[in-house]
């Protein structure tokens, strides 16, 4: 019997132990485990923009985490050719085509302008069913790091409009892969 008490007591400490040491790695490291040094970016925090040719209509937008930064995915379809975009920061999000401010919470607000509507062109049926202020449809942000927010502007002549609030303005990123357009946002500066 005292085998089985020596045992558990033994298990008991070692597992604090490790509870211990886990919790100072995570508060030196943040919650991602990773530090900041090792996340280091090149990337800027000033406005990007590409030109393009493709008039694929918007037909999903998602986001994802990284051990480094939030990934905002916009998702077209059948797209071949180079897809056109301008992205920034801005003090208050405007929405295309009115001008009325939509609320976007967080420290800062980055808004991005995908040439891609999120309707299709020669019927006018509509390809992502985003509606003017109001959240991204199945875009749920808790427990991301840097992404709070993520609110649908418009889409007006022939691009779509999204207000990205993010916890400070921080660098980021734009790419094309294949039919998506990504948005990564790193978690430090």
């Amino acid at each position: 019997m005292r085998r089985w008490g020596t045992a558990a007591a033994a298990l008991a400490l070692t597992a604090a132990g490790l509870v211990a040491t886990a919790g100072t790695a995570d508060a030196a490291s943040g919650p991602t485990g990773r530090s900041p040094s090792a996340c280091s970016t090149a990337w800027g925090s000033g406005i990007t923009s590409a030109t393009g040719s493709s008039t694929t209509p918007l037909k999903n937008i998602r986001t994802g985490r990284s051990a480094c930064y939030d990934r905002m995915v916009f998702d077209l379809g059948g797209t071949s050719g180079k897809v056109g975009y301008h992205v920034g920061y801005v003090d208050r999000f405007h929405q295309d085509g009115s001008g009325r401010v939509i609320p976007v919470k967080g420290g800062a607000i980055l808004e991005v302008f995908v040439s891609a509507p999120s309707y299709d062109a020669q019927t006018g049926e509509q390809t992502y069913a985003g509606r003017a202020g109001k959240p991204l449809p199945g875009v749920r942000l808790t427990g991301y790091e840097t992404f709070r927010d993520a609110e649908f502007g418009a889409s007006f002549e022939g691009q779509t409009q999204v207000g990205l609030g993010t916890r400070a303005k921080l660098p980021f990123r734009v790419f094309q892969f294949g039919n998506r357009l990504v948005v990564d946002v790193a978690h430090h500066r």
